[in-house]
């Protein structure tokens, strides 16, 4: 399937670890032909020259790393048309035309992080848990942001219902609808 796009599109989607927003972002910007743009401390890191490990200590006590990992991906996002896919996307990229979150059940995340790496359920369970509050207590702390608070958003998803296909063919369906892209 080719989809044309009418205008400019950019489609922020945001969700907690384990919800499925790399996979169904990647996706979606696949089958729209259009940029991924999903700018991570790990760019950060390789960009700087140090490890991922040395960008999470540092960041931990300045709050600088943060702000340029948001602030660069939105205004790469700006530049061209996108799928921004990151934990903030739809609150930092206001602009965006479409904007999707993606949702699941702290038993479901913790089960799909365990898959992809591995580990002991109880303990990511325990570290999914302190992470969500760690960076909800950070974008309040940053961005005055309650990433608990999505009302707004085009399109809720409960991924725990759908698989990634699935998920991506309700979003494009969602942009045909809004007369944002075209087949």
């Amino acid at each position: 399937m080719s989809y044309k796009i009418k205008n400019e599109l950019r489609v922020a989607i945001s969700g907690k670890s384990g919800c499925g927003n790399t996979t169904v972002s990647t996706m979606l910007a696949e089958a729209l032909k259009i940029k991924l743009i999903n700018y991570t401390f790990r760019q950060l890191a390789a960009e700087k020259g140090l490890t991922l490990a040395q960008v999470i200590e540092n960041a931990k006590t300045d709050d600088s790393y943060d702000q340029y990992v948001d602030n660069h991906q939105v205004e790469l996002a700006r530049a061209e048309n996108c799928v921004l896919g990151s934990r903030l996307a739809i609150w930092m990229l206001k602009e965006a035309d479409f904007k999707v979150y993606l949702f699941a059940s702290d038993e479901v995340r913790a089960k799909r992080i365990l898959e992809r790496e591995g580990g002991d359920l109880e303990e990511i369970k325990n570290f999914t848990a302190m992470r969500d509050s760690e960076d909800s207590r950070r974008y309040k702390k940053l961005y005055n942001i309650d990433n608990n608070q999505y009302d707004f958003v085009d399109l809720f998803v409960d991924t725990s219902k759908y698989n990634p296909e699935e998920i991506v063919k309700l979003i494009l369906d969602e942009l045909k609808k809004k007369n944002l892209i075209i087949e």
